[in-house]
């Protein structure tokens, strides 16, 4: 019997989005607690060009090493059509993502099929078509993870201390920086629906969108700086981070919480004189979150904004655009028509 193929994205090498070939491979074959999704759209997201480049931003000694060739990607949208022998609550025909496999780099999504594993996986939103379902997993659960529950138990490469969201209310000031991006716009929302008051933090060009979702205040980082504009902050979420994450320390009051999506270098003894908590996480897929996630999708209280669309076979073109930065919501590439 002929092997079936299918048309994926592979990696040979690592470098610029150049490296990024269309390819025939074989159709994988699902595992017993794995179904077979015929991918429908395909989420772009940070750990995909970084995983391209071979993780130039980390130091040479601390980067991991890849089988090369491979297909990356790590969430999607799609339809089931196969399952394991050990897999419950899944059927042919249905309608799932997810976020697979993170925070490994072998969710291999940027192809027609995937194998996935059924725990990764949730019901997509009814209402909600694949391409705006394929925005969700990674930057809902980001957001998900940092604001609401954390949800697993494993260490955070960052830090000694366990990650702890903050409760929101009515009570909760909330800043986000970068509101505007993948997980900043979700997380807005999410902060919203807790009933915190949020302030979102982006360039001028996104007032109207992040106010439409939402958010009380706005400041324009282009003309301010918001360290300099705000104070007495419950909670600041970063979704920037790295080395000036730490300017934002003195707006939060006594006993508020810093969380830096990406993590920097903090100084122990000004968090603890400024009596203020840094922690962080990495995003892990859950299924079991991710259907909490679907709930809110379908009723219209979430939406995922999609910056563009484009077709597996111009991957590259994708991550050109994300290059070019200020994106607003979410890349997404299309597999399959529904």
């Amino acid at each position: 019997m002929p092997t079936r193929t299918m048309k994926a994205i592979r990696l040979h090498e690592h470098g610029g989005p150049e490296v990024l070939r269309y390819e025939e491979v074989p159709v994988p074959r699902p595992g017993p607690d794995e179904v077979l999704v015929r991918v429908h759209a395909a989420g772009v997201n940070p750990p995909d060009w970084y995983v391209r480049d071979g993780m130039s931003n980390l130091p040479p000694e601390t980067r991991p090493r890849f089988s090369l060739p491979m297909t990356p990607g790590t969430d999607l949208s799609g339809v089931v059509e196969a399952v394991g022998t050990d897999v419950e609550g899944f059927a042919v025909g249905d309608e799932v993502f997810g976020l697979l496999r993170f925070p490994s780099f072998d969710g291999s999504t940027y192809a027609e099929y995937v194998a996935a594993p059924a725990s990764d996986l949730a019901l997509k939103p009814a209402s909600i078509d694949h391409v705006h379902a394929a925005g969700a997993p990674m930057a809902g659960l980001t957001a998900w993870q940092f604001l609401i529950r954390l949800g697993h138990d494993h260490p955070s490469p960052f830090q000694a201390a366990k990650h702890r969201p903050v409760p929101l209310g009515a009570d909760k000031t909330v800043l986000v920086n970068g509101a505007a991006g993948g997980v900043g716009h979700l997380a807005l929302q999410l902060a919203k629906w807790k009933g915190a008051h949020v302030i979102a933090v982006a360039s001028g060009a996104h007032e109207p969108f992040l106010t439409e979702l939402g958010a009380d205040e706005f400041i324009d980082y282009t003309k301010g700086r918001p360290e300099e504009l705000v104070h007495d902050l419950d909670l600041v979420l970063d979704t920037v981070g790295g080395p000036d994450s730490k300017r934002f320390l003195r707006t939060l009051k006594r006993g508020g919480s810093h969380f830096p999506v990406f993590f920097g270098e903090f100084d122990q003894e000004e968090t603890a004189k400024l009596g203020v908590t840094v922690t962080g996480t990495q995003v892990r897929s859950n299924g079991a979150q991710l259907a909490e996630l679907a709930r809110l999708l379908d009723a219209g209280t979430v939406r995922v904004a999609i910056d563009s669309t484009f077709a597996l076979a111009d991957a590259r073109a994708a991550h050109e655009r994300a290059a070019r930065g200020h994106i607003r919501g979410k890349i997404v590439l299309t597999v399959a028509q529904a």
